[in-house]
Protein backbone atom coordinates (compact mmCIF):
# COMPACT_ATOMS: atom_id res chain seq x y z
CA UNK A 1 0.00 0.00 0.00
CA UNK A 2 1.13 3.49 -0.89
CA UNK A 3 0.47 6.03 1.38
CA UNK A 4 1.01 9.81 1.20
CA UNK A 5 0.78 11.35 4.29
CA UNK A 6 -0.49 15.45 4.48
CA UNK A 7 1.32 17.62 6.27
CA UNK A 8 4.87 17.20 4.94
CA UNK A 9 6.07 20.23 2.60
CA UNK A 10 5.92 17.97 -0.72
CA UNK A 11 3.59 15.11 0.21
CA UNK A 12 6.27 12.93 0.32
CA UNK A 13 5.43 9.56 -0.28
CA UNK A 14 6.05 6.17 1.88
CA UNK A 15 5.62 3.07 1.44
CA UNK A 16 3.93 1.37 4.63
CA UNK A 17 3.27 -1.84 4.29
CA UNK A 18 0.56 -2.87 7.47
CA UNK A 19 2.26 -6.16 7.31
CA UNK A 20 5.85 -5.48 8.15
CA UNK A 21 6.16 -4.05 11.68
CA UNK A 22 9.39 -1.45 10.81
CA UNK A 23 7.05 -0.32 8.57
CA UNK A 24 3.91 0.28 10.53
CA UNK A 25 6.75 1.51 13.09
CA UNK A 26 8.01 4.40 10.76
CA UNK A 27 4.85 4.96 9.44
CA UNK A 28 3.16 5.89 12.92
CA UNK A 29 6.55 7.73 13.39
CA UNK A 30 5.97 10.32 11.03
CA UNK A 31 2.54 10.56 12.20
CA UNK A 32 3.53 11.22 15.24
CA UNK A 33 6.67 13.46 14.28
CA UNK A 34 4.22 15.75 11.71
CA UNK A 35 0.97 16.05 14.04
CA UNK A 36 2.98 16.33 17.70
CA UNK A 37 1.00 19.72 18.89
CA UNK A 38 1.35 21.28 22.65
CA UNK A 39 -1.92 20.33 23.35
CA UNK A 40 -1.30 16.73 22.10
CA UNK A 41 2.05 16.96 24.64
CA UNK A 42 0.02 18.48 27.10
CA UNK A 43 -2.52 15.68 27.22
CA UNK A 44 0.08 13.20 27.25
CA UNK A 45 0.87 14.24 31.12
CA UNK A 46 -1.83 11.44 31.89
CA UNK A 47 0.42 9.16 30.88
CA UNK A 48 3.00 7.11 32.74
CA UNK A 49 5.73 8.27 29.89
CA UNK A 50 6.44 10.67 27.58
CA UNK A 51 4.97 10.42 23.96
CA UNK A 52 7.27 7.91 21.58
CA UNK A 53 9.73 9.54 19.77
CA UNK A 54 9.71 12.81 20.99
CA UNK A 55 13.12 14.38 21.54
CA UNK A 56 15.69 14.28 24.46
CA UNK A 57 14.86 18.13 25.34
CA UNK A 58 10.59 17.16 25.26
CA UNK A 59 11.26 14.14 27.76
CA UNK A 60 13.33 16.18 29.86
CA UNK A 61 10.25 19.00 29.91
CA UNK A 62 7.65 15.92 30.21
CA UNK A 63 9.02 14.61 33.55
CA UNK A 64 9.39 17.94 34.59
CA UNK A 65 5.49 18.92 34.19
CA UNK A 66 5.06 15.45 35.99
CA UNK A 67 6.63 16.54 39.20
CA UNK A 68 9.77 14.24 38.65
CA UNK A 69 12.50 16.84 38.64
CA UNK A 70 15.58 14.56 38.85
CA UNK A 71 14.37 12.92 36.42
CA UNK A 72 14.39 15.85 33.84
CA UNK A 73 17.99 17.30 35.21
CA UNK A 74 19.81 13.67 34.69
CA UNK A 75 18.47 13.46 30.95
CA UNK A 76 19.89 16.65 30.09
CA UNK A 77 22.69 18.18 32.74
CA UNK A 78 25.25 16.23 30.67
CA UNK A 79 23.88 17.47 26.92
CA UNK A 80 26.69 20.29 25.71
CA UNK A 81 24.10 21.92 23.51
CA UNK A 82 22.05 25.55 23.86
CA UNK A 83 19.00 23.62 23.98
CA UNK A 84 19.74 21.41 27.08
CA UNK A 85 21.82 24.73 28.55
CA UNK A 86 17.76 26.27 28.29
CA UNK A 87 16.26 23.33 30.04
CA UNK A 88 19.19 23.58 32.52
CA UNK A 89 18.59 26.97 33.59
CA UNK A 90 14.90 26.66 33.57
CA UNK A 91 15.15 23.27 36.08
CA UNK A 92 17.33 25.64 38.22
CA UNK A 93 15.23 28.58 37.95
CA UNK A 94 11.91 26.00 39.12
CA UNK A 95 14.21 24.60 42.17
CA UNK A 96 14.88 28.61 43.33
CA UNK A 97 18.52 27.84 42.07
CA UNK A 98 19.16 31.89 40.40
CA UNK A 99 22.36 31.94 40.69
CA UNK A 100 22.86 28.57 38.90
CA UNK A 101 19.99 29.08 36.64
CA UNK A 102 21.56 32.29 35.64
CA UNK A 103 24.88 30.45 34.61
CA UNK A 104 22.98 27.95 32.42
CA UNK A 105 21.01 31.00 30.98
CA UNK A 106 24.00 32.37 29.78
CA UNK A 107 25.73 28.90 28.52
CA UNK A 108 22.05 29.31 26.56
CA UNK A 109 22.70 32.63 25.38
CA UNK A 110 19.62 33.56 26.90
CA UNK A 111 18.81 35.54 30.12
CA UNK A 112 16.50 34.41 32.68
CA UNK A 113 12.80 35.57 31.40
CA UNK A 114 10.17 37.77 33.37
CA UNK A 115 7.24 35.23 32.74
CA UNK A 116 6.10 32.63 35.22
CA UNK A 117 7.57 29.15 35.07
CA UNK A 118 4.34 28.15 33.45
CA UNK A 119 5.18 30.28 30.21
CA UNK A 120 8.29 28.93 30.14
CA UNK A 121 7.61 25.58 30.22
CA UNK A 122 4.97 26.28 27.40
CA UNK A 123 7.30 28.84 25.33
CA UNK A 124 10.21 26.01 25.73
CA UNK A 125 7.99 23.25 24.39
CA UNK A 126 6.41 25.01 21.95
CA UNK A 127 9.89 26.03 20.42
CA UNK A 128 11.16 22.09 20.55
CA UNK A 129 8.20 20.77 19.08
Amino acid sequence: MLVLLAGLSNATPVKAFLFNRHALNYFLYIIIKTTMTITIFKESMAGTEPPPNVSIYLQALWYDANDDWERAHKLIQDLPDKNAAWIHAYLHRREGDLFNADYWYRRAGKSRPDVSLAEEWEGMVSALL
